[in-house]
């Protein structure tokens, strides 16, 4: 038996003279190959926003939409223009179409003419217009009502009849008369210039607006 264990132990020993045996003394080998990616790790948190990029190009206009437009356009200049002919009198200045019958009556009636057809009374807004409104003046009448509020508590002349402030005015120096102090209706007379009256009883060119 101890002949067997004898021969056992020479038996590891290695034709050098080393030991087979483990050593825990040996120098590291080179590192293996990488292994396999692991899983994906939990999602992180949204960090800030960077800073706002430049703008792209302007898009390009769609042709179908511009046409769409002039149509409309057209439409409306072609419905004004239908309504305008039936007139006597017909002045067109850039949008807007002068129209009458060359009728005269009071400032009401000038009102309630124009109203009643779906127009307004007539209300220059540059010199232009104002210019166009003497042109159909004759030797007999040479004013027109204008659509100036007619009540000075509640403009001052400084408004229509809706109430909405004038953009462009052409009073006659000393205008409006400040003597009025409660009715005044206002004139276009043949030089263009704007005056007020307590006369609204006065027979004066109709003249509507669309």
């Amino acid at each position: 038996m101890r002949l067997r264990l004898l021969l056992c132990t020479f038996c590891m020993i290695a034709p050098n003279g080393h030991s087979q045996l483990p050593d825990d003394t040996g120098s590291s080998g080179p590192p293996g190959p990488p292994g396999p990616p692991g899983p994906p790790g939990p999602q992180g948190q949204i960090g800030p926003p960077g800073p706002e990029g430049p703008g792209g190009p302007q898009g390009q206009k769609e042709p179908f939409a511009s046409i769409s437009q002039d149509l409309e356009t057209l439409k409306g200049t072609i419905a004004k223009l239908n309504h305008a002919i039936s007139y006597d009198f017909v002045k067109r200045i850039g949008e807007k179409y002068f129209v009458s019958n060359k009728e005269r009556g009071t400032f009401s009636r000038a009102y309630e003419f124009c109203s009643q057809r779906g127009l307004e009374l007539a209300l220059p807004q540059n010199n232009d217009e104002n210019r166009a409104l003497t042109q159909m003046f004759d030797e007999a009448v040479k004013m027109a009502w204008i659509n100036v509020n007619n009540e000075k508590a509640v403009s001052n002349f400084k408004a229509d009849m809706k109430n909405q402030p004038l953009t462009f005015t052409n009073w006659a120096e000393g205008q409006p008369d400040k003597s009025i102090q409660d009715i005044g209706c206002t004139m276009l007379s043949e030089n263009g210039a704007w005056r007020v009256t307590e006369e609204c009883s006065l027979i004066a060119y109709i003249i509507c607006q669309l």
